[in-house]
C-alpha cells in the first residue's frame, strides 16, 4: 500500500511536470534574426520587448491595419504603411498614390515638418531615430501634454515603441486618441486571440500595440541589393558601377565619410552645406541645444536610395542626378557647415559628368529588390 501510494505521488509530480513543460512550450517563440557577417552585431532591442514570431505577426497586422487611426470609417483609416510602401523601401516615395510629391500628410490634412525616412534596418541603429535624433535611449521625457498623453513610463520617447503612440496622436499624422485605438483594435475579433499568442492575455492595451508594431519594424532587414550580393561574392558589378564604387570610397566623391560601412550610413548628424540661413526648429539644435547643431540632420542610410526620394530632410532635391549635382559644385557655407565637407571652398566635389553617371549607376546597385515584395513584410493577405 505504501508502494502503491509513493507510485502514484510520483506519477502526480511528472504529471505536474508535463504540464509545467507543457504552458513553456506554448509561450511565445524567439524570433532569430539572421546572422549576416557584416552588419553590426548589436541589435537595438529594449530588454522588456523581446522579439518573437508572435509579436512580429501581430505587429504585422497592426503595422497595415487603418484602423490604427481608431476609427472604422473609409475617409478616416490610417497605419504606418499609409506612409511607409514596401514597393518604395519602406518610404513614401514619388509614386505615392497619396502623397504624389513625397511629402506626407496626417488625417487633419496637415504635412508632417520633414520628409519620411524609410523603416528598414532600423535594429541596427543604435543613434536615435528621426532626422534630428530626437528619439533616443537617453531622452528623459515622458508624455506629451499638448496632445493629453499622461507622463507615464510607456509614454516614453527612448526607442521605435515610442514613435508608434506618438504617430497616433500627431496631429500631422494620425490625429487620434491613445484610447480610441485601444478600443477600436480590442473590438476587432482577430487582435484579441493574436495579443494572447504574444503577451500572454487577450487584454488590449497601447503598451503592447507599440511593442508589436516595433517588433515587426525590427524585423524589417535589407541586404540583398547588387551590393550586398557583390560583397558576398555573388554577382560583379558592370564597369561603371565599378567607377562609381571606387568614387564612393574615395576622398575624391567622399561620400564614405558619412554614408560608410554596409548599412551605408554612420547615422551620425551633419551639417552638409545645404544652407546659410536656418529656420526649421526640428534639426538637431532643437534636440541638444548647442548651437554648432544648427542645421544639423542624421545621413540616412542609402540602402534603397533609388527608391526613397524625393531627397534631404526637406525633399528639396528630387533625383539622385540632383542630389549628385549638389555635392560636385552646389556646396553652401555657413558657420555650421561640418568639418568633414571639406570641399566647401569650391563648393563641392567637382565631378565630371561621367563621374556623376558612373556614381548614380553605383548609387542604384543599393536597390534590394527582394525586399520590394517580401511575403513576410507584406500586408497579410486576410486583413481587409
Amino acid at each position: 500500500m505504501k508502494n502503491e501510494i509513493l507510485l502514484s505521488a510520483f506519477l502526480g509530480f511528472l504529471l505536474l511536470a508535463g504540464c509545467g513543460d507543457s504552458e513553456v512550450q506554448k509561450g511565445p517563440t524567439p524570433y532569430e534574426f539572421p546572422g549576416i557577417f557584416y552588419f553590426p552585431k548589436d541589435l537595438n532591442i529594449p530588454e522588456d520587448n523581446l522579439t518573437t514570431e508572435e509579436g512580429v505577426l501581430l505587429g504585422r497586422y497592426l503595422f497595415y491595419d487603418g484602423r490604427l487611426s481608431g476609427r472604422t470609417h473609409q475617409d478616416s483609416l490610417m497605419s504606418c504603411s499609409s506612409c511607409h510602401l514596401q514597393q518604395n523601401g519602406f518610404d513614401t516615395g514619388f509614386d505615392h498614390p497619396e502623397f504624389t510629391s513625397g511629402r506626407p500628410r496626417g488625417l487633419a490634412g496637415t504635412f508632417t515638418p520633414h520628409y519620411t525616412l524609410p523603416l528598414v534596418n532600423l535594429v541596427y541603429n543604435t543613434n536615435g531615430y528621426f532626422w534630428n535624433g530626437f528619439i533616443e535611449a537617453s531622452n528623459p521625457q515622458y508624455g506629451s501634454e499638448a496632445h493629453h498623453v499622461p507622463a507615464e513610463p510607456h509614454f516614453h520617447m527612448k526607442n521605435i515603441e515610442s514613435i508608434v503612440w506618438m504617430t497616433i496622436v500627431d496631429p500631422n499624422e494620425i490625429n487620434g486618441s491613445i484610447e480610441q485605438t485601444v478600443q477600436v483594435i480590442s473590438e476587432i475579433p482577430v487582435y484579441p486571440p493574436m495579443f494572447k499568442d504574444a503577451f500572454g492575455s487577450e487584454e488590449v492595451n497601447i503598451e503592447r500595440i507599440t511593442k508589436a508594431i516595433a517588433q515587426f519594424v525590427r524585423t524589417i532587414i535589407s541586404n540583398n541589393s547588387k551590393y550586398h550580393q557583390y560583397i558576398e561574392g555573388k554577382t560583379v558589378l558592370t564597369e561603371s558601377e565599378s567607377r562609381g564604387m571606387e568614387l564612393f570610397f574615395s576622398e575624391e566623391a567622399d561620400c564614405f565619410h558619412c554614408h560608410g560601412g554596409f548599412l551605408m550610413s554612420t547615422y551620425e548628424f551633419f551639417n552638409n552645406a545645404k544652407d546659410s540661413v536656418f529656420t526649421d526648429p526640428f534639426d538637431r539644435f532643437g534636440v541638444t541645444g548647442d548651437i554648432m547643431h544648427t542645421g544639423v540632420y542624421r545621413a540616412p542610410s542609402l540602402i534603397n536610395v533609388e527608391l526613397t526620394g524625393p531627397y534631404m530632410h526637406d525633399g528639396r532635391f528630387k533625383t539622385l542626378r540632383e542630389v549628385v549635382d549638389f555635392y560636385s559644385d552646389g556646396l553652401v557655407i555657413s558657420p555650421y557647415t561640418h568639418p568633414l565637407m571639406k570641399y566647401i571652398s569650391t563648393n563641392g566635389v567637382q565631378m565630371s559628368e561621367e563621374q556623376k553617371d558612373d556614381l548614380i549607376a553605383f548609387l542604384k546597385t543599393l536597390t534590394d529588390h527582394q525586399l520590394l515584395t517580401d511575403p513576410r513584410y507584406a500586408k497579410p493577405s486576410d486583413l481587409n
